[in-house]
C-alpha cells in the first residue's frame, strides 16, 4: 500500500474503497491555489460515496468517542477539539494524551445528543459508529440537512463506521492507517499521520516476520469475549470488524471468521463447538486499573463456572488475555500494539528464535 500525498492538489479519498484495504490517494481536483493553503481543498468520501469538501482546517472539532479523540491527539490537533462523546476513562490513554484527553468537554457520557451536537458550534464531526451494529441506530442522530444548517461537515472513520457494508473482510489494518491518513489531510497534520503509520507498520512488520508465514491449520484458535455485551448471549465479531484483522495479524484464527458483517449474536453451543485455543477477555475501560482488573477476574470467573464453558480447551489450560475491548474493535495506532502483545502470548517461542 502505497502512501498519500498532499502536492498542493485537491486529496480525493474513498472511505468505502480505503475500509476495504485500499490506500488514500492524491489526485488532479480544483486549482491547487484556489484554498490558499497546501494541501488543499481536500475532499472526503462517506461509506456511501458522498463527498465532503474541506478548503481549509476545521478549527472546532466534536468527535463521537475515546478513539477519533485520541487520534487527534496524536495527531497534535487535539486543540481543535471542543467536545466528545464516550471520553476516555481515567488510564486509558497513556500518560500526556490522558490528561490532555481529560480537558476536553464532554457532550455526551455515550452518545453525544443530538442538539448539543448541533449546538455546539463545531466544523467538524468525525463519527466512528454509523452503522456500527448496537452504535449506529442509538440515539437520534442528526440528518445531513441538519447538519449542513449548522455547519458542520460529518465525515466517519471508515474501519468501523463503513466496515459492516464493505464487500471484503478485514484482515490487516489498512483502513486503520487510511483513517490516520484521512484525518491528517483534513486537519493539515499530514506528515505526522504519515509518521504514526510508519510506526505501526514497523511493529506489525516484526510480528509478520515471526508469525505471518503460519498456515492456516497450525494457527491456535481464537475467541473474542465481549464481557460486557452480556454473558446470557455471547457476541461474536465476524470478519468484517477491525478485531478480526487484529487476530489475524497476530498468528491466530478467530473461530467466528466465518461470519459475516462486523457483530453478531452467536450461542454458547457455538462458542463450544469450536472450541477456542485462547480466549480474550474483553472488558471495556473501568475508569482505573484496580477496576479493570476486577472485571476481567469475573469475566474469568463466569467461564469457570458457566457449565457450558468450563470444559473448554481454553478454559482448562487457564489460555486468558487479559487485553480491554477497545483497543482491538476500535480504530487507532494501539491496534498494532495489540497485534504485538497477542502474537508474543501465542507464541513467545517464534520471537524468540527471531532474537
Amino acid at each position: 500500500m502505497r502512501p498519500g500525498k498532499l502536492c498542493g492538489l485537491a486529496v480525493v479519498v474513498a472511505l468505502a474503497a480505503t475500509a476495504c484495504g485500499g490506500a488514500p490517494d492524491s489526485g488532479p481536483g480544483d486549482d491547487p491555489g484556489a484554498s490558499g493553503r497546501p494541501g488543499f481543498p481536500v475532499r472526503i468520501a462517506d461509506c456511501q460515496g458522498t463527498t465532503t469538501t474541506f478548503a481549509a482546517p476545521p478549527r472546532k472539532i466534536v468527535t463521537s468517542n475515546a478513539a477519533a479523540l485520541e487520534m487527534l491527539l496524536r495527531l497534535g490537533a487535539g486543540d481543535r477539539v471542543i467536545g466528545t462523546g464516550f471520553p476516555p476513562g481515567k488510564g486509558a490513554l497513556p500518560g500526556e494524551l490522558g490528561e490532555r484527553a481529560r480537558k476536553v468537554p464532554v457532550l455526551g457520557k455515550h452518545i453525544v445528543p443530538k442538539e448539543k451536537l448541533l449546538a455546539s458550534g463545531a466544523d467538524l464531526y468525525i463519527d466512528t459508529f454509523a452503522s456500527m451494529g448496537a452504535m449506529g441506530g442509538a440515539g437520534d442522530a442528526p440528518t445531513p440537512e441538519e447538519f449542513r444548517a449548522a455547519g458542520i461537515k460529518h465525515v466517519y472513520l471508515a474501519s468501523t463506521a463503513c466496515a459492516p457494508t464493505n464487500g471484503k473482510p478485514q484482515r490487516d489494518l489498512s483502513a486503520v492507517e487510511g483513517d490516520i491518513r484521512r484525518l491528517g489531510a483534513v486537519t493539515g497534520t499530514a506528515e505526522r499521520a504519515d509518521a504514526l503509520v510508519a510506526g505501526m507498520r514497523a511493529k506489525l512488520s516484526a510480528v509478520h516476520e515471526a508469525v505471518g508465514g503460519l498456515a492456516a491449520a497450525k494457527r491456535p484458535t481464537y475467541f473474542f469475549f465481549d464481557y460486557d455485551a452480556g454473558t446470557k448471549q455471547p457476541m461474536a465479531v465476524c470478519r468484517k470488524q477491525l478485531a478480526n484483522a487484529v487476530i489475524t495479524l497476530a498468528g491466530a484464527r478467530n473461530i467466528f471468521d466465518g461470519c459475516d458483517g462486523d457483530f453478531k449474536a452467536v450461542s454458547w453451543e457455538d462458542v463450544v463447538a469450536k472450541d477456542p485455543d485462547w480466549i480474550q477477555l474483553a472488558v471495556r475501560n473501568r475508569g482505573d486499573a484496580a477496576a479493570d482488573d476486577a472485571a476481567y477476574d469475573r469475566a474469568a470467573a463466569f467461564l469457570k463456572s458457566f457449565p457450558a464453558t468450563k470444559g473448554l480447551t481454553a478454559v482448562r489450560k487457564g489460555r486468558f488475555l487479559r487485553i480491554g475491548s477497545e483497543r482491538t474493535t476500535i480504530a487507532g495506532v494501539r491496534n498494532a500494539e495489540t497485534v504485538e502483545e497477542i502474537a508474543h502470548t501465542l507464541h513467545p517461542a517464534r520471537f524468540k528464535a527471531a532474537r
